[in-house]
């Protein structure tokens, strides 16, 4: 089940959007990239606590504040909402904005529970409208080129996929410790890598196998193993409570891939280390590298920009962006495959439907 393409509500050059929460991550990111992106005026925002929703009137002068998304829905003409609310609220709000023939950009994961999940793509086949799902890091230029790279077979017949993605123990709201409402290291962290592994390889994860854990709060480490569509193994490490990383690295018979987000560095290494070969043959990619790095290690992390950008682009132009509401539907089923297979202690193929 697929939306079409986005369908216009007005022909202006300038898309009015409304932003639907503005917590932590809103603030530092979706706040200010749209209020300063061009052909976008941010007309509204929803968000019940008091203090936020006054410091977002603060910031962007003249929008109207909301405490409840319901309202800013009958009350405004925005011809697209930006979703930023707790993971649990995705379904709802989602399914609502559609409703009303909104164009939409859900932060992921697209939702908690399956059932959910097929309800909001049933709203977004009846809009017709835009919907994208905030896998933003597929706007990393880390991870373009390493796509690029790989689907050159630049590493010859691959053996396999290894990726970790971690952040420090730090204070989190209520919603974020209870899996019932949201939280958990495979909603927040682990949806982000089941995305990129398909995207990056251009095949589907078709087998799991799970051990979640709880250190501190519920669900916060996940070991998982997997087997994409043509048998290729590989292995994620996923936790809210370590040192803080994001790596993918691909593994081939000519060579290794490796994809370091936070330190903002894409290696490509042949199968034997030294250090001349690598440095004649591999020059071009370390100076890309150091390019990136540059413009990467500018405040912020840029593929929230370029997402929204790529949104706003295509309710403009009726096209259907990618990832798009679909997408963050088979990053779900590969994570509801992992929680089965951890709850029953066995490997459990991934549904596709």
């Amino acid at each position: 089940m697929v939306g079409r393409a986005g369908k216009r509500r007005t022909a202006s050059p300038v898309v009015d959007v409304a932003l639907l929460g503005c917590g932590r991550i809103a603030q530092h990111f979706h706040l200010e990239i749209l209020s300063r992106l061009p052909h976008v005026r941010l007309v509204a925002v929803a968000e019940p606590d008091p203090e936020r929703r006054k410091a977002a009137g603060v910031r962007v002068p003249g929008v109207r504040l909301f405490a409840d998304y319901d309202d800013l829905l009958a009350s405004t003409e925005a011809a697209a909402v930006v979703i930023c609310l707790p993971s649990s609220l995705h379904a709802k709000a989602a399914s609502a904005a559609l409703g009303a023939g909104r164009h939409v950009y859900l932060e992921k994961p697209l939702v908690t529970r399956l059932e959910d999940a097929r309800a909001v793509l049933r709203a977004w086949e009846e809009a017709g409208t835009v919907g994208m799902i905030g896998f933003n890091f597929r706007f990393n230029p880390l991870y373009i080129r390493a796509r690029s790279i790989l689907s050159d077979g630049a590493l010859g017949p691959l053996i396999g996929v290894r990726t970790v993605f971690s952040s420090a123990t730090r204070q989190m709201p209520e919603w974020k410790r209870a899996r019932e409402s949201g939280g958990g290291a495979l909603l927040d962290l682990g949806s982000h890598h089941f995305d990129l592994v398909p995207y990056l390889l251009g095949r589907d994860i078709a087998v799991v196998a799970a051990d979640i854990t709880s250190v501190r709060t519920e669900g916060d480490t996940a070991v998982v193993q997997f087997a994409l569509a043509d048998g290729l193994p590989g292995q994620s490490l996923f936790s809210i409570c370590a040192a803080t990383d994001d790596r993918i690295e691909v593994y081939g018979q000519e060579g290794r891939l490796s994809v370091d987000r936070f330190r903002a560095r894409l290696r490509k290494v042949g199968p034997h280390v030294e250090y001349r070969r690598r440095r004649r043959f591999f020059g071009d990619l370390r100076e890309l590298a150091r390019r990136m790095g540059s413009l990467l290690r500018r405040p912020g992390e840029p593929s929230f920009g370029l997402a929204l950008q790529t949104f706003v682009e295509a309710v403009r132009d009726g096209n259907r962006p990618h990832p798009d509401l679909g997408d963050g539907y088979r990053s779900l089923l590969v994570l509801d495959a992992a929680e089965r297979s951890a709850r029953e202690g066995r490997a459990v193929e991934v549904q596709r439907r």
